[in-house]
């Protein structure tokens, strides 16, 4: 392979330009407008922004920049988000040498802007020294960081290519090829309402059917495969009422399909047995108790194969690049489940940012170069 250089001045111009556009999820409409400017100039064949952003509730549907390409090769696509978390409004990028920080009171947005910079260059070069290059799509979506909305409500008919690669994940070097499957649980207990100090026996205390549900379920690291979290619950009114109600948020994980359903049954039962054991102790209870389970998919199962194409391609181009890569298998969820689940090989290609989802957020310029070679070579080799 012709040994091209990389613009890393562009490169770190085009970062910090797009850091400093606001896109908390949800409000992605001036990220949005910067990518239309800047893949406007480097000619799409066809690009369209979807009707997503009815369901998402976003300024912006998801884009699609689709080019044709010029060899025979089987098409590819790229896939970023555009939003990011909060602390995100007024983001001011501080370069140290090679690092790449903000200064300190909001999050840098390198999740995932510094995937989208990469691709972005990429592309740039391929222009300029008119390089032979395979059909490609890129993909870039809203509010993926407040449950992969945008993906979601994507159509993968949208989406010609069969496999392709979401880069958005921390450190340098890893390609993650499988992440878990996950069960978003909303439960309500339902108890009776009455006066605490006056009559507390013509009650039924929610909070306390509540927590004796929660100590029988599991909950924590559950096994290699598996994991069960209660991360939020909301009830009660005030002190000297009995609450009558209470509200939980919580979630299953697995790398395994079965374990999910069996450990979703597992806390579904707790909280049923739970108010099936209940006994009204002076019999003057206003009622009974009753619980409102709902478990939800929230992103399905991510499993590749060695002899998947997304895999086959990305190693035989690491090693023409000799670029040392890493497989792994993580413990989050992303686009690359969704767009798995809609039939279409995804791996995760890290982009070396670090310490994500906080103020202390940083990427290094020779890890978005090494990107930038990574992705020239999957699209030219």
């Amino acid at each position: 392979m012709k040994t091209i250089p990389i613009d890393q001045n562009r490169l770190a111009a085009t970062f910090t330009r797009l850091c400093e556009t606001d896109s908390p999820s949800r409000r992605e409409g001036k990220m949005a407008a910067e990518l239309k400017k800047i893949f406007a100039a480097l000619n799409p064949d066809e690009s369209f922004e979807d009707d997503s952003a009815t369901v998402t509730g976003s300024e912006s549907g998801n884009l699609f920049f689709r080019f044709a390409g010029t060899t025979a090769q089987e098409p590819l696509f790229f896939n970023c988000h555009m939003d990011t978390v909060q602390p995100g409004i007024g983001v001011r990028v501080q370069r140290d040498g090679d690092i790449f920080t903000s200064a300190g009171d909001t999050i840098l947005g390198s999740d995932d802007k510094s995937g989208i910079t990469a691709l972005i260059e990429a592309m740039r070069i391929i222009r300029e020294h008119d390089l032979p290059f395979r059909p490609v799509e890129f993909i870039f979506t809203t509010c993926e960081e407040i449950g992969l909305l945008g993906a979601k409500a994507l159509n993968p008919e949208h989406i010609r290519a069969k496999f392709g690669y979401a880069l958005d994940s921390s450190g340098f070097g890893r390609v993650i090829i499988g992440a878990p499957a996950s069960n978003r649980l909303s439960i309500t207990v339902h108890g009776v309402a009455a006066h605490a100090g006056l009559h507390p026996e013509w009650g039924i205390n929610a909070i306390v059917l509540a927590g004796q549900a929660l100590a029988l379920a599991p909950c924590g690291r559950i096994d290699e495969q598996s994991t069960v979290n209660f991360g939020t619950i909301k009830g009660g009114t005030a002190s000297n009422i009995v609450p009558e109600k209470v509200v939980i948020e919580g979630e299953v994980r697995s790398h395994s399909q079965q374990r999910l359903d069996g450990l979703t049954g597992e806390v579904e039962e707790s909280f049923g047995q739970t108010i099936a054991d209940w006994q009204d102790p002076t019999g003057t209870a206003r009622g009974i108790p009753s619980v409102d389970f709902r478990a939800k998919l929230d992103f399905p199962l991510m499993r590749l194969d060695r002899k998947d194409a997304v895999f086959v391609e990305i190693e035989r181009v690491a090693r023409a690049i000799d670029m040392e890569l890493d497989f792994e298998v993580a413990g989050g969820g992303s686009d690359a489940n969704i767009f798995n689940g809609y039939g279409l090989e995804t791996a995760i290609i890290a982009t070396g940012m670090t310490h994500v989802h906080s103020t202390r957020e940083q990427v290094s310029l020779q890890d978005m170069t090494d990107l930038t070679r990574l992705i020239l070579a999957l699209l030219t080799l």
